[in-house]
């Protein structure tokens, strides 16, 4: 299905039965829907499931100059809910999906039920992410247009991913999942690398305001402090549940940023997410 924000079409994917409550999945930057293929299975046989392709991202329209959340994700994700006309939806977004969640529940909480925020960037300014990240962000951007160019197979990419260092000092391919790893590498050639630049340049617009309430409930899932790229730091977080009684923290001890696609962590995060999920499903769904 495509729903279109004025000019911008932007790819959505809808499974599971009709009439039940839906869930809306966003993912990070660089990904795409197939970062959440594995969690389609343990939703749909209760959730009508929603996977959207951000803006410049997956099977979505590419739109330079408009990669923030004010100009870009956030007005994106209300013109799917919108568009979706089901009542207000049960959101689980990671990174740039959770900064992007956060944001439409303060500026449209009609449309949303309850939210799953898994380490999601809350601080002010909201473009800050571990100093990692930056690095990983600053290498894929300037290396990402030649491989895209060069017409590098998948499966290549995926060999390449596989055996990459991971940020604990061993490889991705041994800490993420292989579906993990094949959902980045289908994200990388789907990419508009010009995504990042506002995340690298520090012109990323705050959407989400960390001193307002939360206006619906909402569980955060953040990676372990110590990891050098945890984005939902503890000070960040003690700020938002200091304004929002409605916020929960679920902090995984020794999980990284890719908490859902952690061989260690995944289970756990599904765990959490669907318990919450459940806790908050009989909402206005239409």
């Amino acid at each position: 299905m495509d729903v279109r924000n004025g000019s911008v079409r932007i790819n959505v994917v809808v499974e599971g039965p009709t009439g039940a409550p839906t869930v809306v999945l966003l993912h990070g930057i660089t990904q795409s829907t197939a970062t959440w293929s594995w969690f389609v299975e343990r939703l749909t046989p209760r959730y009508r499931v929603v996977r959207v392709d951000a803006r410049g991202h997956g099977g979505s329209d590419r739109a330079p100059g408009g990669y923030t959340y004010l100009a870009g994700y956030v007005p994106d994700a209300i013109a799917v809910l919108e568009h979706l006309d089901c009542g207000p939806c049960l959101l689980v977004g990671h990174s740039l999906g959770g900064g992007t969640s956060a944001a439409v529940a303060q500026q449209r909480p009609d449309l949303v039920t309850a939210m799953v925020l898994e380490d999601p960037p809350l601080a002010p300014p909201q473009a800050r992410v571990g100093g990692s990240l930056m690095t990983t962000f600053a290498q894929v951007r300037a290396s990402l247009p030649r491989l895209q160019a060069s017409g590098i197979p998948h499966g290549k990419l995926v060999e390449v991913l596989t055996a990459s260092p991971s940020v604990r000092g061993t490889t991705l391919g041994a800490e993420l999942h292989p579906d993990a790893i094949d959902a980045m590498a289908t994200g990388m050639l789907q990419l508009d690398p010009t995504v990042l630049d506002p995340v690298i340049d520090g012109t990323m617009i705050p959407a989400f305001d960390p001193f307002l309430p939360v206006p619906v409930p909402a569980l955060i899932v953040a990676a372990d402090p110590i990891s050098p790229d945890c984005v939902a730091r503890p000070d960040d977080l003690s700020r938002v549940r200091a304004s929002s009684r409605l916020v929960q923290v679920e902090t995984l001890r020794g999980a990284t940023h890719l908490i859902h696609d952690e061989r260690a962590n995944r289970d756990r995060f599904a765990e959490v997410t669907l318990a919450f999920l459940a806790a908050h499903a009989g909402g206005d769904q239409r």
